[in-house]
């Protein structure tokens, strides 16, 4: 079975398609658990190494071995701004980033997703003690991922930072790990050293067994997402860009990546400079972008944030109204989730940093929405091969009676190929949300004919996907 979604242009056919715009789907912020847990510098007990978390850029990954979810998150382990200015201080101040300010990733893990734990690691030392949950120090936007696929047990867990030495240039650097906890010595990189000062996000692209990094550099005076890849985790290729944002009040800075389908779909932090008069300046907002290779992102549905900032400003404003920064989706049962790390305040000021999560609907991570909900609205597809006889929908509907099928053999037709009309099509809604499309004649009747598909719907209604027995015939992916 094929899955294609409705949110890529690739399968669209634009000559005609009318009254749909893309938009993104809203997570579901968890307001029960939210947020899990916050910086500790002025709890009690105090962890005295957990000053300020910033961004954050959280790592989460199931282990299915382990049975537990493992967290890895940057921090500043020493940040004076933040710590000789108590919580009650900070209005009306402007913090202020020092040069001596150090770096580091700390863990975290959790048996149910929910309740999370800083266990004493016992692996650092800091202020003269052991009693810890931090991994190593001065390591700046750490990407850690779990390999399913490696041979090497020593090797399970793999690491990818970059080293920052207050005073020094920093370097990117490798590291390796059997149980995601006890880490050899950090590796540097033979050749290349970007800026990289974001998260380094890693993973293994399955369409050629290559690692890749998606990770950040500056091309003029702008934050722009680069990628880099290796065959050994050790030598990597020079970045290229793969994601530009949208001028100085719309940078990406920061970009986890993940497969859905065909795609690659990326979580974009987009950072809002360059206009101090606009209600967003300095905040962070999270959008969708895809790809069909990881060296050409686009914005799914631009200025649309798929997990919006809760409401009001710092300090009296939702945990999360300043800044989101992603981790890549976790599936449990059915239902997707995001953690993230939300700020309370603007990127360049105080702001207290928390762990949070939202929920996703399984495959609704954006879809075409009516412009006009008055008029009846048209979506026509590239080409299609149907190789059986499934063929389904995934749509939200105020009314069944509000969404038609049909396939036509060209978009210039004006008619239906006969016994593939509107009128010819049986709808039933199946148990995880699509709907099923039956019609007059059989799909394996079409033979060598590849038809476009045409949806019509009105009201409140929206696309997301499609699958069963069809692969593309003409379009991005030939």
């Amino acid at each position: 079975m094929e899955k294609y979604f409705f949110f890529d242009r690739g399968i669209l056919q634009p000559q005609a398609t009318a009254n749909f715009s893309i938009r993104a789907a809203k997570g579901v912020k968890d307001t029960v658990h939210n947020p899990m847990f916050r910086e500790d510098f002025f709890s009690d007990p105090a962890r005295k190494w957990e000053p300020r978390y910033d961004n954050g850029y959280p790592n989460v990954i199931y282990d299915p071995r382990e049975k537990i979810y493992r967290l890895y998150y940057t921090l500043f382990t020493k940040d004076p701004d933040s710590e000789k200015n108590p919580l009650e201080a900070r209005p009306g101040k402007q913090y202020t980033p020092r040069g001596d300010r150090i770096t580091s990733t700390a863990y975290a893990e959790s048996k149910d997703g929910i309740h999370w734990e800083k266990p004493s690691l016992g692996l650092v030392e800091f202020e003269g003690s052991k009693d810890n949950n931090i991994l190593m120090m001065y390591a700046h936007g750490t990407g850690v991922m779990l390999d399913e696929q490696e041979l090497d047990p020593a090797k399970r867990y793999k690491l990818m930072t970059r080293v920052d030495y207050p005073g020094v240039p920093g370097f990117m650097a490798v590291s390796f790990s059997p149980d995601g906890i006890h880490w050899q010595e950090l590796t540097r990189w033979p050749n290349h050293n970007p800026q990289a000062d974001s998260h380094n996000f890693v993973f293994r692209d399955h369409t050629d067994g290559k690692f890749k990094l998606i990770t950040r550099i500056w091309k003029n005076g702008l934050r722009v997402s680069a990628m880099c890849e290796s065959s050994d985790f050790i030598n990597w290729s020079e970045p290229v860009e793969v994601l530009r944002g949208r001028g100085y009040e719309n940078q990406v800075y920061s970009m986890p990546v993940f497969r859905c389908g065909k795609l690659f779909l990326g979580l974009a932090s987009v950072f809002h400079e360059g206009d101090m008069d606009a209600e967003n300046f300095d905040c962070v907002d999270l959008e969708l972008t895809l790809a069909t290779d990881v060296r050409t992102f686009d914005f799914v549905a631009p200025d649309d944030p798929l997990i919006p900032r809760g409401a009001g400003r710092y300090p009296n404003g939702a945990y999360d109204c300043g800044c989101i920064y992603a981790a890549v989706p976790v599936e449990v049962e059915g239902t997707t989730y995001i953690y993230y790390m939300g700020g309370n305040g603007q990127h360049t000021n105080f702001r207290e940093t928390s762990f949070c999560r939202a929920s996703f609907r399984k495959d609704k991570w954006a879809y075409l929405g009516l412009k006009d909900r008055e008029r009846t609205a048209q979506v026509m597809t590239s080409q299609f091969h149907f190789y059986g006889e499934q063929f389904e929908l995934l749509a939200e509907l105020e009314n069944e009676a509000d969404l038609q099928g049909g396939l036509f053999e060209n978009y210039r037709d004006e008619q239906p190929m006969e016994g593939y009309g509107f009128e010819d099509a049986s709808i039933e809604k199946t148990e995880d949300g699509y709907y099923r499309i039956r019609f007059a004649k059989p799909l394996l009747a079409l033979d060598r004919k590849n038809p476009s598909i045409v949806i019509r719907s009105k009201g409140d209604s929206k696309l997301f996907a499609m699958r069963g027995d069809l692969i593309i015939a003409t379009g991005r992916y030939n």
